[in-house]
């Protein structure tokens, strides 16, 4: 499990700003990008000002579609998700250190390069409460498809990051919105899958965990859950996350991190199970980008046939890039036509 996806997944959601983040996340660094309502405020920045009028691009929060520009200038194959998998970063100049590219090729981007810390405030925080507890679902969902294959030992990790590597991340929110806590119940279920994998109470523990969870995500209204546009930014949250688990879970063609893999797909079913909830307000507003978004959703379900990952990959990780990506855009379309009617 890459842990630092959850640690910086905040700092990926603050830059949200209503649904417009889709292909351009706006952020103090990027003003060019659509805004409907500031939901984020500015903390501090490292990024240093501009040169030559060239945009910052924020290396913390920006989605693939923007960090292709620096795959694109420095010719370096899969740097955008390179750069992703490092995240955090401290400054810009992290990515040397942490050695994502050279001295010499940051030299020729770093004009371009900034980091930012925000607050979240407004619809951006709700964002980045449910796309972790959408994190929690996803692991949970995986974790049962294993428990039910009697596979216990690759059930636990994904019933452990939960509690060990989100909870945290989110528990100043739960408090805030007076969410009964249940980081115990995740724990007891966690125990009891590593001692006792067989006993009768897995089930009902497990039972009582989801319901936990869903419970944590009912205190968003459901009127704001139900919002193709705020789903759509949570399903994007998502398959960003999935997108950098799969990049880790493949080497040489071969499923060569199982968990990694596992991860990802059970990201990429939760979020294809959130679309579906909104699929139909999709095809109403856009009947184009719900039809790419629909048929990305199906070529991505494939890539993982099975929670017991097939010895030979699906598809390349660029493949599923190619398709989250696609994903992505067609969102933004649906929030671009939202944003318009809505002005009119």
């Amino acid at each position: 499990m890459i842990k630092f996806r959850y640690i910086c997944l905040t700092v990926a959601a603050a830059a949200i700003v209503t649904l417009s983040s889709c292909s351009s996340t706006p952020t103090a660094e990027n003003p060019s990008a659509p805004v409907t309502s500031p939901s984020t405020e500015a903390v501090s920045s490292n990024s240093h000002s501009g040169h030559g009028g060239k945009e910052k691009i924020n290396i913390n929060s920006a989605i693939l579609s923007e960090l292709d520009k620096f795959e694109a200038k420095l010719g370096i194959p899969a740097l955008s998700n390179k750069i992703q998998a490092n995240r955090p970063y401290g400054s810009p100049e992290d990515l040397v250190t942490k050695k994502v590219i050279t001295q010499e090729q940051f030299d020729q981007i770093k004009d371009q390069v900034g980091v930012q810390e925000v607050v979240l405030t407004g619809e951006a925080k709700d964002v980045d409460y449910m796309s972790k507890l959408g994190l929690m679902k996803g692991h949970l969902l995986v974790a049962r498809e294993l428990l039910d294959q009697n596979q216990p030992k690759q059930a636990e990790p994904h019933i452990g990051h939960p509690v060990e590597e989100i909870y945290v991340d989110v528990e100043d929110q739960l408090n805030e919105r007076k969410v009964k806590e249940f980081k115990t119940t995740l724990v007891s279920l966690q125990d009891l899958v590593k001692s006792s994998p067989k006993d009768s109470k897995v089930k009902t523990n497990f039972t009582s965990s989801v319901q936990a969870v869903d419970g944590a995500i009912a205190a968003l209204p459901e009127a704001e859950r139900s919002k193709p546009g705020f789903a759509l930014q949570v399903i994007n949250e998502l398959l960003d996350s999935a997108n950098s688990e799969y990049g880790a879970a493949i080497a040489n063609g071969k499923v060569t991190a199982p968990i990694e893999y596992q991860d990802s797909r059970g990201f990429v079913f939760y979020a294809n199970e959130l679309y579906k909830g909104i699929s139909s307000q999709v095809a109403q507003a856009d009947p184009e980008a719900h039809k790419a978004i629909d048929a990305s959703f199906a070529e991505l379900i494939k890539v993982w046939p099975s929670a017991i990952p097939p010895a030979k990959a699906v598809k390349t990780p660029n493949d599923v890039t190619k398709l989250v990506k696609t994903i992505e855009e067609n969102s933004q379309k649906v929030v671009d036509k939202s944003n318009t009617q809505a002005q009119r």
